[in-house]
């Protein structure tokens, strides 16, 4: 799924979520914003349920970046156009003239040019995108530690694109668990088993054992084909591509004197658990924790996640047809997010907002595929956490079909 750069993709902001009381005149656009902090996350009346999807309600929010060096010497309205493309030029200016877009906290004229650390303040009406569930199921409860079963489509806390709509958030909203601490992530695409620390004593805990090499995981993933039956282990360096959003595997020991080897060291381990000629069900226990491991060092093999959009290119030479076909064969029976039609009771429309009156952001696209990979057991020193006890394990996973968006097996 591809979205077009939008300012909550850059790693340079910083974010504060408000509650304002807004105010504006049309003829000379000034706004004036009397800001309230929000002291949780979310709360239950933050979201709308619309076609199979949980939605956001739209809501103030304001940005807080500092001129990098990248940056210094363009024009307020020359940076945001350039940097984030997800709003037309024009609105920029707009946001610059009625002091949305602010420079150390004064507003500034359209040709101003910005210099190394300044703040920059971009006050907006931020449009979530929906992700694929009704509320996380909490597997294990105790006083310091919570786990839960991650859906697909969600990721694990705030990033990008998405706030409220977070593992962390819906927690917040639904089950009033106070502050979390995940101690591992998911990629968004990816469910299963997610281990969260309620109290920074007990991440702490946690994080010396990871750091450690003391915590073991594992996963379980459908790939394509028929996989070797003996126990296969995979070393070799993955080096992740910032810019592509992808990592490519290379063999350690393949490369000469004349060439370096590119990545971090990764060391993977998968055993077939089944096959039936077409695909097969892989336990996957990395070793170490690179981004996107699991998924491209099953590419290594010749055997990537069967429904996988980044790793699976080379097998199928459509994957956007192929899952477009999957989705009209009836496999998951949802209503297009275009299909909401805006309602006064579901939120107020921004007169400068370039989403308003759709409930989802521009550049989003529904075709969201849960990934079929699903994490089912973590342990280390002294504790052990699974998605479901070990001698139940298979056949829940074989019985848990995709309508769930968790894991879909043979």
């Amino acid at each position: 799924m591809k979205r077009k750069q939008q300012e909550d993709d850059n790693d340079d902001g910083v974010e504060k979520a408000v509650s304002p009381v807004l105010a504006t005149t049309s003829n000379t656009m000034s706004t004036d914003l009397l800001l309230q902090s929000s002291s949780k996350l979310s709360q239950k009346q933050d979201y709308i349920f619309h076609g199979g999807r949980r939605h956001v309600r739209p809501y103030y929010f304001e940005f807080i970046s500092h001129v990098n060096k990248r940056w210094t010497g363009k024009t307020i309205v020359d940076l945001f156009a350039d940097e984030f493309k997800g709003r037309p030029r024009d609105y920029y200016v707009g946001a610059v003239k009625s002091g949305r877009i602010k420079v150390d906290g004064e507003i500034v004229p359209v040709s101003y040019i910005v210099k190394s650390s300044q703040k920059i303040t971009h006050f907006l009406h931020r449009h979530e995108p929906p992700v694929m569930i009704d509320d996380v199921v909490i597997l294990h409860q105790e006083p310091d530690v919570v786990t839960v079963c991650k859906p697909a489509s969600v990721p694990v806390h705030p990033c990008g694109q998405y706030r409220k709509n977070t593992i962390v958030g819906i927690l917040d909203a639904e089950h009033d668990l106070g502050t979390l601490f995940p101690i591992h992530r998911l990629d968004r695409l990816v469910s299963g088993l997610l281990i969260i620390a309620r109290t920074a004593a007990k991440a702490d805990f946690f994080r010396q054992q990871i750091e450690g090499g003391m915590v073991k995981k594992r996963y379980i993933a459908k790939v394509i084909g028929v996989f070797p039956e003996d126990e296969m282990i995979v070393d070799a360096n993955i080096n992740y591509n910032g810019s592509e959003g992808r990592s490519t595997a290379e063999d350690a020991n393949s490369s000469g004197d004349d060439k370096k080897v590119k990545g971090k060291p990764a060391c993977t381990k998968f055993t077939r658990i089944d096959t039936n000629g077409t695909h097969s069900l892989v336990s996957c226990e990395p070793v170490t924790g690179r981004t996107h491991q699991i998924r491209v060092h099953l590419q290594y093999t010749g055997h990537p996640i069967a429904n996988d959009p980044l790793y699976l290119n080379q097998h199928i030479d459509n994957l956007e047809t192929y899952i477009a076909k999957r989705i009209d064969a009836g496999e998951r029976k949802i209503v297009s997010p275009d299909d909401y039609v805006y309602s006064s009771e579901d939120f107020s429309i921004d007169p400068m907002c370039t989403n308003c009156p759709k409930l989802i952001p521009q550049g989003y696209e529904e075709h969201d595929e849960a990934l079929w990979l699903h994490c089912v057991q973590y342990c280390g020193t002294g504790w052990e956490y699974e998605w479901y006890q070990v001698d139940s394990l298979y056949s829940k996973i074989l019985s848990f079909i995709d309508s769930k968006f968790y894991v879909i097996i043979i």
